[in-house]
């Protein structure tokens, strides 16, 4: 089970991700509504746009993240843990594979997203960047609220207020709603798994 919905996550994502790459100019917006929209952007940091520390650091990280989470995931399930827990925890393995694929790979197979090109598969040599340095792409937005704050507000009256600005891909949902679900149904089984993360027999 865990393998199909980790291969399932990374099928949709990467599925969407090359879809936008190759049939959308970078910045360009499809008006789903006007609370949703596919904007196409890319960024080098964390999930949702995040830029913290640098692009090879954070792509290491991501590596080894992923590693942990593999042995933690095979872990629970010998132990045979809540199967809704195993699903959350695939789902966060999931979107962190999703995009370190596009970290690993996206520089060297295709060429660079502009205003004025869509970008291609590129044969290897040609891409616009390297090894781990590849740009991971998003494109769902969704500005609930658009709104100006009022013009009596001190320091931001009249300026432009978004509720929920970040653009995200499918594999940072799929991390978000993993991690959300963990903590709202499942803390307890994650407790005990910290707590007996020595032990062969678990107590769930």
């Amino acid at each position: 089970m865990s393998v199909l919905i980790v291969a399932l996550v990374l099928i949709i994502d990467q599925a969407i991700k090359i879809w936008v790459k190759t049939n959308m100019y970078w910045h360009e917006s499809i008006h789903i509504t006007d609370w949703f929209y596919i904007f196409f952007t890319e960024n080098r940091g964390m999930a949702f746009g995040m830029e913290i520390f640098g692009k090879l650091f954070l792509t290491i990280f991501r590596i080894v993240a992923v590693g942990v989470i593999i042995y933690y995931l095979r872990r629970i399930i010998r132990q045979k843990y809540k199967t809704g827990y195993i699903v959350c925890i695939s789902l966060i393995l999931a979107g962190a594979m999703g995009n370190i694929i596009d970290s690993l790979f996206y520089g060297v197979i295709f060429n660079e997203s502009t205003n004025a090109a869509v970008a291609s598969f590129v044969p290897y040599g040609e891409g616009y960047s390297t090894w781990f340095y590849g740009k991971v792409v998003d494109m769902f937005y969704f500005p609930i609220i658009d709104t100006y704050w009022p013009d009596w507000m001190p320091w931001v009256g009249g300026e432009r207020f978004i509720f929920f600005s970040p653009i995200f891909n499918f594999a940072d949902a799929a991390i978000t709603c993993g991690i959300i679900a963990v903590l709202l149904f499942y803390s307890k089984s994650l407790n005990n798994s910290l707590q007996h993360a020595n032990k062969p027999h678990a107590q769930k």
